[in-house]
């Protein structure tokens, strides 16, 4: 169970947020700010694994309220809560865990929650997350590595696929290929890369062998099956002696 605290200086957002994060059993205690000052009042005297953070606060904002958090000797995980697009390069360079966008979705949020109990359990993984910039829409964002789900090639650029939406960067598909591998991804076909975390299914033995990433079907070449399998295979629950 995690102890998580709330700020945003509109109430009604707060409580939605909360009642999210109650939804999910991993969640305990929830306290509740609708300032930054309230928020640092309440950290005085609560023990606390997480905090959502509005960005844009009257008073204290929550970029500065993070930054305060982030002295302290054993600080809580700090996750971003914001409509603000635009601000997530300095979320991170803050150590945010996340940075959510509102509205909010239940799917990306429980994953911000395995993200946050994760950490919680074992705070020595707390490695730094290698961001890519993306651009959509004309405007550039970042994305954390580890939500892409498989990659596709087309021509000389990439197409990184996400549980939200897809991202074109101009980068051939070889490349990530080897800067990739020691995060978990795989060549599976001339066209793919899978992050092996993603993968949910598989039919390597069949005519034309496959793996499902969600409801995406992947095609697997015939050359790249006794790899991909030793790979899952690794993966496998053995009983013990």
């Amino acid at each position: 169970m995690i102890n998580v605290l709330v700020a945003d200086d509109e109430l009604p957002a707060v409580e939605e947020l909360a009642f999210l994060l109650g939804r999910d059993p991993r969640v305990g205690t929830i306290h509740r700010a609708i300032s930054g000052a309230q928020a640092l009042e309440l950290l005085s005297v609560n023990t606390v694994d997480a905090v959502f953070l509005d960005i844009h606060m009257p008073g204290l904002s929550g970029l500065e309220l993070a930054k305060v958090i982030g002295s302290a000797s054993n600080p809580p995980v700090v996750v971003f809560v914001t409509a603000d697009d635009d601000r997530a390069l300095e979320a991170f360079e803050l150590a945010a865990v996340d940075y959510l966008l509102k509205p909010l979705r239940t799917e990306r949020l429980t994953r911000t929650i395995d993200r946050v109990v994760e950490l919680v359990a074992h705070p020595a993984v707390d490695d730094e997350v290698e961001m890519i910039t993306v651009d959509q829409g004309g405007v550039s964002k970042l994305i954390r590595l580890d939500e892409v789900k498989f990659v596709q090639a087309q021509g000389d650029y990439a197409r990184l696929h996400t549980a939200e939406a897809s991202y074109l960067i101009r980068v051939p598909l070889a490349d990530l290929e080897q800067q990739w591998a020691e995060s978990g991804f795989i060549r599976i076909h001339r066209s793919y890369l899978v992050c092996l975390h993603f993968v949910s299914a598989w039919k390597l033995s069949a005519a034309k062998p496959t793996v499902s990433v969600g409801s995406a079907v992947l095609p697997v070449s015939r050359r790249h099956v006794p790899v991909l399998r030793e790979h899952l295979q690794a993966t496998r629950v053995r009983p013990s002696s």
